[in-house]
């Protein structure tokens, strides 16, 4: 019997747990796949790097549901990015989907992202994983375990899980620099490339009471 993934856990405890598992969009231009190879935890409040540090917002709102749904927001302007929402409701977890290696739908992931980009790099960092999955901002509240849009598989691909996870600080965070809360698999061609923020403070969360 395969280990299935409980989501309503902090969500530093249950990124490492996605790495393997599949997620599928379903477009009325076909469906694509995706096995998850890198993912990164936001812990909500007592997170300084976290969307819902501060508190509930409309844009932010998802995150303080239930566990399973999609939170999507638009880095710099350009590119939509995919969030597994986590945890218990209040809390504010969440695990950002960093990267995947595409198994089924390479043409329709390779339309979105280009025709002379390598397949190694189709999903390879968080906003080309949304290019490659057709993920828009109308993707935020999705149900990703029940939803006819968005269906993540909460047991790893026993065939992709690999023996060594490798943890290490998240990429271009300015706030909480220094925690290993990036999660990817070692030698894994489809992780993306480690970048610390020019602004990166090693700040730490605060204790929950």
């Amino acid at each position: 019997m395969h280990h299935v993934v409980d989501l309503a856990r902090p969500a530093p405890v249950v990124a490492p747990e996605l790495l393997g598992c599949r997620l599928t969009s379903h477009s009325p231009d076909g469906d694509v796949t995706l096995v998850l190879t890198e993912v990164e935890a936001y812990e909500g409040a007592v997170d300084p790097a976290s969307h819902a540090h501060r508190g509930e917002t409309p844009r932010n709102a998802v995150m303080f549901g239930p566990a399973g749904h999609a939170y999507v927001y638009r880095s710099h302007g350009l590119h939509w990015c995919l969030n597994v929402v986590t945890g218990t409701p209040g809390a504010a977890s969440a695990v950002l989907l960093r990267a995947g290696r595409v198994v089924d739908g390479e043409l329709l992931a390779r339309t979105r992202r280009g025709a002379h980009v390598a397949h190694r790099s189709l999903a390879r960092g968080p906003g080309n994983l949304g290019q490659a999955l057709g993920i828009t901002g109308d993707d935020t509240g999705s149900h990703l375990l029940e939803g006819p849009r968005l269906r993540l598989q909460l047991t790893p691909d026993p065939d992709e899980v690999r023996a060594e996870v490798l943890s290490g600080p998240r990429v271009g965070v300015s706030r909480a620099a220094d925690l290993p809360w990036r999660f990817w698999w070692a030698g894994e061609p489809t992780v993306s490339a480690y970048r610390r923020s020019p602004r990166a403070t090693a700040v730490e969360p605060t204790p929950r009471a």
